[in-house]
């Protein structure tokens, strides 16, 4: 039995039952819950929390960050997922790379920044490990993304800033689609963003719980 596969609380069981939790709460892309049920969790967390890593909770990762809940990263991916092309994709804040390599299985190059400059050292080094390979990492500031990239047919933000970053707008293509949380500590909306030839189009998702995006690198 590998590490990837797991076993006891980290087994093909205990992934199941976060999938089947997963679709009762109206996660319905059967896509996103197989990428879900296939991506090993339990990895992207210190072993001290890794029989806790199929449940549908957010866990520190250290330095102040977390790794999201199951159900969020789902939402999120599905989100993008359902509405249009998912050729290449920006994701602002890679924290441990769980929600990095969750995007990996549904795009084809995944280009990630990631402020803390410690997180960022250990999930390259976890991404190429697990031989995740169509994604591309970068120490740097969320707020700017990721210019020499772009355009993005799809940007997946994991914290939240109090007002939308009009540079991450910016490195949309035309049709592209930004999901981010946005607002204060207690008041955050998961939004979509989609850009069109009249404008952008606003979409709230539903009420989430983020850590701060900060600027700046640590």
């Amino acid at each position: 039995m590998s590490e990837v596969d797991g076993i006891g609380m980290t087994s093909q069981r205990s992934r199941n039952r976060l999938v089947d939790s997963l679709r009762e709460m109206g996660i319905k892309s059967e896509k996103v819950l197989e990428v879900i049920r296939t991506v090993p969790r339990h990895l992207f967390v210190d072993e001290a929390l890794a029989s806790r890593a199929y449940e549908n909770t957010a866990l520190p990762i250290g330095y102040g960050q977390t790794i999201s809940q199951p159900y969020t990263v789902a939402l999120m991916t599905e989100a993008l997922c359902d509405s249009g092309s998912m050729k290449k994709v920006l994701e602002i804040g890679s924290g441990c790379g769980y929600q990095t390599a969750v995007l990996a299985q549904v795009s084809r190059l995944v280009f990630s920044v990631e402020r803390v400059k410690g997180l960022f050292a250990k999930t390259d080094q976890r991404l190429r490990a697990l031989k995740i390979l169509n994604t591309r990492l970068k120490h740097g500031d969320g707020f700017e993304g990721w210019a020499a990239n772009a355009r993005y047919d799809a940007i997946l933000v994991a914290a939240a800033p109090v007002s939308l970053p009009s540079k991450l707008i910016e490195q949309l293509s035309l049709g592209g689609r930004l999901v981010i949380p946005v607002g204060r500590s207690g008041k955050q909306e998961l939004r979509m963003y989609v850009k069109t030839s009249n404008g952008v189009v606003e979409k709230c998702l539903e009420s989430v719980s983020f850590v701060p995006l900060l600027d700046g690198l640590r």
